[in-house]
């Protein structure tokens, strides 16, 4: 008598891929020894100028796509998760100021990239600054969004009392971005990393820059002193550095007003007038706070 034919096994379900985050292509590199992963332009502009967008602490560059995205049929941009943050994989040095500027040259090196510009938030900010310190030729303007990390966070309670303050400021769907990334950082590398970001010194870094420096100041944001105050430090010196102020924003501006920052940024790196955009809601507006005396002027005849 024959055997019964066991039943076929049921199939295994397909796993579906996953969704992406953005509608920038993502990609993996690999740099000494460590899986970088990054979001890039899926198509290469007509504008050859290149943008790299450096997250802030403790963060992947995932909550920076709301503006990376705006302005990537436009520049060539790319997103690194830095070694030690997001889907990267860690390094044990990947915690200060310096080693990370190093990191953001060595992926322009890996992406074959010899001049860029940067765009960070947060910490992103020292490390644009210690970039254009230790790589002045590797830069061709810095867009500076809610700097971060000098002496009005310190100590790391008042700062944990700032971002507490800050967090109800923010769109709620921040939370889903940030909480994630956090949470993998751990709390050791936290540690490490605020006390050097903490002792950067970021201002007379900042005033010493030679290249066209926009920063981007939210008026709701409880981790930065008072617009007044960062135009009565600015104007200490003849700097590159200009300064706007959003009305209505708070910290994570690259993530809570994508629309508004791609515009400012469009501005500055065509030498344009900083305005306000007419058709956008009553509680968005832009105001130039302090020009450097070295800050390239706007040119004629290219308001909007």
């Amino acid at each position: 008598m024959a055997e019964p034919t066991p039943p076929a096994a049921a199939p295994k379900p397909r796993k579906l891929p996953r969704r992406p985050a953005s509608t920038l292509a993502e990609k993996w590199t690999r740099m000494d020894d460590v899986d970088v992963f990054y979001r890039e332009s899926p198509v290469r502009p007509a504008d050859p100028r290149v943008m790299m967008h450096v997250h802030g602490f403790g963060l992947s560059g995932r909550y920076l796509l709301p503006t990376a995205e705006r302005l990537a049929d436009e520049f060539h941009t790319y997103v690194p998760d830095l070694p030690g943050f997001g889907r990267s994989g860690k390094r044990r040095d990947m915690l200060d100021i310096p080693d990370l500027a190093e990191a953001a040259r060595d992926f322009m090196d890996d992406r074959g990239v010899e001049k860029a510009t940067l765009v960070g938030n947060s910490m992103g900010c020292p490390v644009i600054i210690e970039f254009a310190h230790a790589y002045p030729e590797r830069i061709d303007r810095a867009v500076l969004v809610s700097p971060a990390g000098g002496l009005f966070n310190q100590p790391l309670r008042r700062a944990i009392g700032q971002l507490s303050k800050d967090a109800p400021r923010e769109p709620t769907r921040m939370a889903r971005v940030a909480v994630p990334d956090y949470v993998r950082f751990g709390v050791p590398s936290t540690m490490r990393l605020f006390k050097a970001l903490t002792q950067y010194p970021s201002l007379p870094r900042l005033l010493e820059m030679k290249i066209p420096t926009l920063v981007v100041l939210g008026e709701r944001d409880p981790l930065l002193p008072h617009a007044h105050r960062v135009d009565e430090i600015a104007s200490q010196t003849d700097s590159h550095v200009l300064v706007v102020l959003l009305e209505g924003a708070a910290h994570a501006i690259n993530f809570s007003h994508p629309d508004q920052l791609a515009h400012v940024i469009r501005a500055f790196m065509d030498d344009r007038p900083i305005v306000t955009d007419p058709s956008w809601p009553g509680y968005a507006r832009l105001y130039e706070v302090h020009r450097g005396k070295h800050h390239p002027a706007p040119k004629a005849g290219t308001a909007d």
